[in-house]
């Protein structure tokens, strides 16, 4: 064995690799905290711009308030989905989509519900009726062309007149350019009756269920009797479409009229079903109807006083 091997071998000391690394990380994250503090401190946080883009019913004012954000707000603050949530409140409002862009940009876009048609007001003013049912006043704002049919004669807290007005939203604008006035016109048989007035002189029953059907074909039925030289009268569009002319003594019977009418009818029917097995109650029937031909009149005048809101 040789002397070099008999000296002992010197080790290298190991490098502290481990308490450097946890130097650094602590550095960091204390930089990164100090940072993180300067910018929510800073003016680089806050709304400097709120942009509503879309409204023509709601000012932007209403919309601005209903979201809940302000100007100097804190950039990151408010999450989107509250913002959107606050500005679908508004009864005009159908859906609303918050944008947001660094830094300190808002940007709001609403979508409102369409406009279906018109109705006189409380007031005597004109308003303008959505598709959810609510009613704003027409102002030079919202616009005045009366591009749209009239609504008359109907409730306010009617549900039908609401299901009429979401019904008309489902349906193109450009089929009722020839619809003037939209009225309840019921019955016993069909609760959603409608009587609509148009522009080319025809009187148009149907209901609003049918609607979405019969408003497709109905511009084209109307240019068919032109070309059949059949000018105004009434159209029936129920399970099987009718024309049939005006009543040139009676005009344009009122609701009530109309439904005593439909009663005596169905009444007549029902009794000559009755009568059918019975000859001699048919032709006792017709010698008491000659002998007193008033007396079915005044009968179905005091029926009518008897029956209110008919």
């Amino acid at each position: 064995m040789s002397a070099e091997d008999r000296l002992p071998v010197i080790q290298k000391p190991k490098a502290r690799t481990g308490s450097s690394k946890k130097l650094l990380l602590f550095l960091f994250i204390f930089f990164v905290t100090l940072l993180l503090v300067l910018f929510f401190q800073s003016s680089l946080n806050e709304v400097t711009e709120v942009e509503i883009v879309g409204q023509e019913l709601v000012s932007a004012e209403e919309i601005g308030q209903a979201s809940g954000v302000k100007l100097g707000d804190h950039f990151f603050s408010v999450p989107s989905g509250q913002i959107e949530q606050g500005v679908e409140q508004l009864p005009m409002i159908e859906s609303a989509e918050v944008s947001k862009h660094f830094p300190g940009k808002i940007r709001i876009e609403v979508k409102e519900y369409p406009k279906v048609a018109y109705q006189m007001g409380e007031s005597g003013g004109l308003e303008a009726l959505l598709a959810d049912g609510s009613a704003i006043p027409v102002t030079a704002r919202t616009g005045v062309a009366l591009d749209m049919p009239l609504l008359t004669g109907w409730a306010d807290n009617d549900p039908l007149k609401l299901e009429l007005c979401r019904t008309m939203a489902d349906i193109p604008a450009d089929l009722f350019s020839d619809v003037s006035e939209i009225l309840p016109f019921p019955s016993s048989s069909y609760p959603d009756k409608i009587k609509m007035y148009t522009r080319s002189q025809y009187e148009v029953h149907t209901l609003i269920s049918y609607l979405p059907e019969k408003m497709k074909a109905l511009n084209s039925y109307i240019a068919t009797l032109k070309e059949d030289n059949k000018i105004g009268g009434i159209l029936t569009l129920l399970e099987a479409d009718s024309h049939g002319p005006y009543d040139p003594q009676a005009g344009r019977k009122t609701r009530q009229e109309t439904d005593s009418l439909q009663e005596d009818v169905r009444s007549g029917q029902e009794d000559a079903k009755g009568q059918q097995g019975d000859p001699k109650g048919r032709q006792d029937a017709r010698q008491d109807g000659q002998e007193d031909p008033k007396n079915g009149l005044e009968g179905d005048s005091a029926r009518e006083k008897e029956v209110p809101g008919n």
